[in-house]
């Protein structure tokens, strides 16, 4: 089983994004599961869904504590709460930032978890440009897409499409396609890839 927990703050499609990669494992054949987990329900309160996708029936009903990947879709979150608390290792971790790990200053964390794989991408800044707010949910899954192997492009852009309708689904297929790109480029070496 692959366990996914997600970071952010209302607003900014926390809950969305464990909801879509959740179809887009489904769409793959495999089962998967979604559910938030939240305490005010007001815009900018710091927010946490959780993803599971796996071959078989998931059975389990529990936040996900021990999480194979990490998204982090607010950096604000970083030094406010223990977020790398339980992850993997040999596990993922996924921030919505232009900045690199050091300039986050979480660099001892994953000096001293070598076997963790961590990447940045500017994904509110490749909302902004596709769909006009900065709401990271839908580029992140594409970074997701190209950073773990677990789902498929396609799959996440048929998984927004079922989400949104029309414009706003183009929109944040857009975005999470250069989301995908951008990390492709940078697994490849090449200078600001974004």
């Amino acid at each position: 089983m692959f366990q996914v927990r997600i970071h952010g703050r209302g607003g900014q499609g926390v809950v969305s994004a464990a909801e879509m990669l959740s179809i887009a494992g489904f769409l793959e054949g495999k089962h998967a599961q979604a559910f938030p987990s939240f305490g005010s329900e007001r815009m900018g309160a710091p927010v946490m869904a959780f993803c599971r996708i796996d071959d078989r029936e998931i059975r389990l009903r529990e936040p996900v504590m021990a999480p194979d990947a990490l998204i982090i879709q607010d950096t604000t979150l970083l030094h406010q709460v223990n977020l790398f608390e339980g992850v993997t290792d040999g596990g993922y971790v996924l921030i919505n930032s232009r900045r690199s790990v050091t300039e986050l200053g979480i660099d001892e964390f994953f000096a001293a978890n070598p076997g963790i794989n961590v990447q940045t991408v500017p994904a509110s800044q490749l909302a902004q440009e596709h769909v006009g707010r900065p709401v990271p949910n839908a580029a992140l899954l594409g970074g997701f897409a190209a950073m773990t192997g677990l789902i498929r492009l396609d799959s996440v852009l048929a998984a927004i499409a079922q989400k949104f309708d029309g414009k706003i689904a183009s929109r944040n297929q857009a975005a999470a396609q250069a989301a995908f790109d951008c990390m492709q480029r940078a697994a490849q070496g090449e200078e600001a890839p974004c």
